[in-house]
């Protein structure tokens, strides 16, 4: 039921504006409000804190039915949920908690601050610098593709109190946008695809944080970091589940709409077979997602299969999106057409969130036992 009711909110309130917000590469306010209204925002946060009540699973069941429609859509919700929400409720002091997350649930978006110009795969050769001052911390640095960036109220950045301990000075800090000193939201990105999504800089020059906003223990942010991530893989698994069924749906639409030598395509057997082996691997990725989801909700090791999960479908739906543009021939090359579009957005799957050979390099070592 509620996936069936994620798909009807996405195809009808999202699914008008998607190629408008992609042309302009601006995400509406409106949707975001609605999707505060409609409790996506806020999908495992308690009850008593203004939230649904629901668990990660169903996090997952709304990523993917908003990617499904468009892939902008969804990581608005995915790094809501999955990185800032889980964070917090997982690290945050109950003063926190009862600060952030009822402004989480009802009209803040959150947006999680790691990666930097010099810090990509390699996340913690961090250089942003955290200095105590007295019942503060002063923050200096830059932060590169904050996704979430423009529209957040709420950041949570990472820095480092001693860089001499390596990831062991690594810390994590709650940064309100509003009345924060030293802190400011930097240009955003013209990307190639997850157009709609804001993909922003931060700017951080003696930004004062009090210490009452260090989230976890001071040195234990790399464990805030890399812990969160590794659910926040399955979210990004869930985007591209959505965008490889997004894709599919219109190529098979598109198949038994097309007339070629008197007859639609999807009649001949190369079509038919091309379909049937994307729709099978979209399955098969469909369904490594929703069990690393199941595991993380039941408290069991979820690390490999999280990892496999981002890796098998990041692959798939960029192959299955390549391929539905095949289908649509020279249509699916324009911007009139949405398979274009669905290829576009599928790429940014291998990249954020750990590329596709960080994840490889995660299950071999979990497999090898290292």
């Amino acid at each position: 039921m509620f996936q069936a009711a994620a798909r009807e909110f996405a195809e009808n309130e999202i699914g008008p504006h998607v190629t408008a917000m992609d042309g302009e590469g601006v995400f509406r306010h409106d949707l975001i409000e609605k999707f505060f209204a409609q409790g996506f925002m806020a999908i495992e946060v308690p009850e008593r804190l203004g939230g649904s009540g629901g668990s990660f699973f169903m996090s997952i069941l709304a990523i993917e039915e908003f990617s499904r429609v468009d892939a902008s859509a969804g990581v608005v919700i995915d790094v809501q949920n999955t990185l800032v929400n889980n964070a917090l409720m997982r690290w945050g002091t109950e003063e926190q908690k009862l600060n952030y997350l009822p402004g989480l649930a009802r009209d803040t978006v959150g947006a999680y601050a790691l990666s930097e110009p010099n810090s990509g795969s390699d996340a913690f050769a961090l250089e942003t610098r955290a200095r105590e001052d007295g019942d503060h911390f002063v923050l200096n640095g830059r932060k590169l593709w904050i996704t979430n960036a423009k529209e957040a109220g709420l950041f949570i950045v990472f820095a480092t109190v001693n860089r001499e301990l390596g990831y062991k000075g690594i810390t994590a800090f709650l940064v309100p946008r509003s009345g924060t000193p030293g802190f400011a939201v930097g240009k955003k990105e013209d990307k190639l695809g997850i157009r709609a999504s804001s993909t922003c800089e931060l700017i951080l020059e003696d930004c004062r944080v009090p210490r009452a906003n260090v989230l976890g223990d001071i040195g234990k942010g790399y464990k805030v970091a890399i812990e969160t991530l590794n659910e926040g893989r399955i979210g990004i698994a869930g985007q591209m589940v959505g965008v490889a069924e997004g894709a599919l749906a219109h190529a098979l639409r598109y198949a038994q709409e097309r007339k070629q030598f008197g007859k639609p395509i999807a009649d001949f057997q190369a079509v038919q077979f091309q379909l049937a082996r994307l729709a099978t691997e979209t399955e098969a990725a469909r369904l490594m997602a929703y069990n690393a989801a199941r595991l993380k909700d039941a408290r069991q090791p979820f690390l490999k299969e999280a990892a496999m999960a981002k890796y098998f479908a990041s692959e798939v739906a960029e192959r299955v999106a390549s391929e539905c543009v095949e289908v649509y021939g020279g249509y699916g090359f324009t911007k009139d057409y949405p398979a274009e579009k669905y290829l576009r957005d599928s790429k940014i799957g291998k990249i954020y969130e750990g590329t596709s050979f960080m994840q490889l390099q995660t299950i071999a070592k979990v497999l090898l036992g290292r």
